[in-house]
């Protein structure tokens, strides 16, 4: 019934706060016209996504205090927000920028420089986006115990049947219907945040008990199983190379967010400069209840029916379900369903807001520049269309990691942006910086941090993004950003001192 309300709102999207859907603006930034409170909700669903409900949990479940970064970076990725979308709002309000890739071309007069930003931008998400699909995959495998035997037949069906729904009210309302639908999935989360935080840890024994639990699974389990849980580092106490990789992650994550087209797009969405900065500053609530979600994946080892719905699952994807089993067995099951609801939906709408900010770079940056001829009906038409092949396309990416590191999906994706830096962030304070410097720049980062990780995987599947550097362990997203700023600045020289 819940799903059904949210269809709803999703296609009344396309008369709420009417606009002309055939200008690509009215349809992918709701007409720029979101106040205070709604660019909240809609930004605060980019930064709520499957990340935060499925894959922090799902590591801190695996690996414990590494995945807890993910507090401090978005504690710190707020603080980014405040310096640098209010500015990038104004000069696309005065531009007509409708992508940061607009900025770009417009700041440093590169067409392929913007191309390449927005190429990049593109492939970024769709690592995010089957992270949002993963998320959903658990839902529904904890919603099926026990009334299937075909469970992955049935929830890849359902899994469809969601995505052609959200593809259909996405192609005709836009971020309108996101909007609504980002403003049901926080209500319940919110609601499912406050009763779980309570609920849990008064009846299982508080998270001492979970400690305590945990301690005792990890031990139980053989050495490989603990190599494994633990990405390769078998001694979890805090070291000199853990707390580097905790600080890397942090700092580089808290630098690439809002490089990110959908966080990019839920920003240029607001009405106003100063509704954009008062929505910034009200997002750190969604960053306590982050923390409460990371807890919860520890605080799952103190309750063992949750254990014993995990034990259904295979040991490399039993994280991903921690969060749902946790609902599942402390809840009553028509709250439990509210709950799951809220996880599945908060997958659907950053999933669509992402297809729709991919779509934007296609038809602006890419094809606009080769057809210039092209007008505003057309420029929407085909970014409906490609909104909807993005969101199918993304599948692909949820078999290329184990699932109980879902997170590295995210983390794959914010390699790939913090590339785009030098030209996004850089481009607000500076032009003086050559363009074709920052091309190449951009090129080595990408090639670079793909190799990295690479190395760092030993060219298997993903299941890290660090890399050990003389007894640290480093974010490789960070390292390819040094060679890719190394590398612009450099090659800049020459401009720069003409310029002076």
């Amino acid at each position: 019934m819940l799903f059904v309300i949210f269809t709803l709102l999703g296609f009344y999207g396309a008369r709420w706060r009417r606009g002309d859907l055939s200008k690509l603006h009215e349809w992918a930034l709701a007409g720029r016209r979101l106040g205070t409170f709604l660019a909240w909700f809609l930004i605060g669903a980019d930064v709520y996504t499957a990340y935060t409900f499925v894959a922090v949990p799902s590591g801190m479940f695996a690996s414990g205090a590494l995945y807890f970064y993910a507090v401090p970076y978005v504690a710190t990725t707020f603080m980014v927000a405040m310096i640098t979308m209010p500015v990038l709002w104004k000069w696309s309000r005065e531009r007509g920028y409708v992508t940061a890739a607009d900025m770009v071309a417009d700041r440093f007069s590169n067409r392929i420089l913007a191309a390449l930003v927005a190429l990049t931008g593109i492939v970024a998400e769709l690592p995010y986006i089957a992270l949002q699909i993963i998320g959903m995959q658990a839902v529904l495998g904890i919603m099926l115990l026990g009334v299937t035997s075909n469970v992955t037949l049935v929830s890849d069906v359902a899994l469809t049947v969601s995505f052609v729904i959200l593809a259909a009210f996405t192609f005709t309302s836009g971020l309108r219907g996101a909007t609504l639908g980002a403003v049901l999935k926080d209500a319940l989360i919110f609601l499912s945040l406050i009763s779980l935080i309570i609920i849990v840890p008064l009846k299982f024994g508080g998270f001492s008990s979970a400690f305590a639990d945990a301690q005792a699974f990890a031990s139980a389990l053989s050495a490989k199983h603990i190599t494994w849980l633990s990405t390769g580092v078998t001694n979890l106490k805090p070291t000199a190379a853990l707390e580097a990789g905790y600080t890397t992650l942090w700092v580089g994550s808290a630098l690439a967010l809002f490089l990110y087209p959908h966080a990019v797009n839920g920003s240029l969405s607001a009405s106003g400069r100063r509704q954009l900065a008062l929505s910034n500053a009200l997002l750190p609530i969604y960053g306590i209840g982050l923390a409460i979600l990371a807890l919860l994946g520890l605080l799952v080892y103190s309750d063992p029916v949750a254990m014993g719905l995990l034990s259904k699952f295979p040991l490399s994807a039993r994280g991903i379900y921690s969060i749902p089993a946790l609902a599942v067995s402390s809840l009553p099951g028509w709250f439990a369903g509210v709950v799951l609801l809220g996880i599945f939906i908060g997958g659907l709408v950053p999933a669509a807001i992402m297809a729709i900010a991919q779509a934007n770079l296609l038809t602006r940056n890419i094809i606009r520049p080769l057809r210039p001829e092209m007008n505003s009906e057309t420029e929407t038409r085909i970014a409906k269309w490609a909104s909807v092949i993005f969101k199918f396309v993304a599948l692909g990416f949820v078999f290329i990691v184990p699932a109980t590191y879902a997170i590295q999906l995210q983390l794959l994706g914010g390699i790939i942006i913090l590339q785009t830096l030098p030209s996004v962030f850089l481009g607000l304070v500076t032009r003086r910086l050559n363009g074709y410097a920052l091309t190449a720049g951009l090129l080595v980062g990408l090639a670079s941090g793909i190799y990295m990780v690479e190395v760092a995987n030993k060219f298997g599947p993903l299941s890290t993004s660090l890399l050990s550097m003389s007894g640290y362990l480093i974010w490789i997203g960070l390292l390819a950003l040094v060679l890719n700023v190394t590398i612009s600045v450099i090659l800049s020289l020459p401009t720069l001192m003409h310029r002076r």
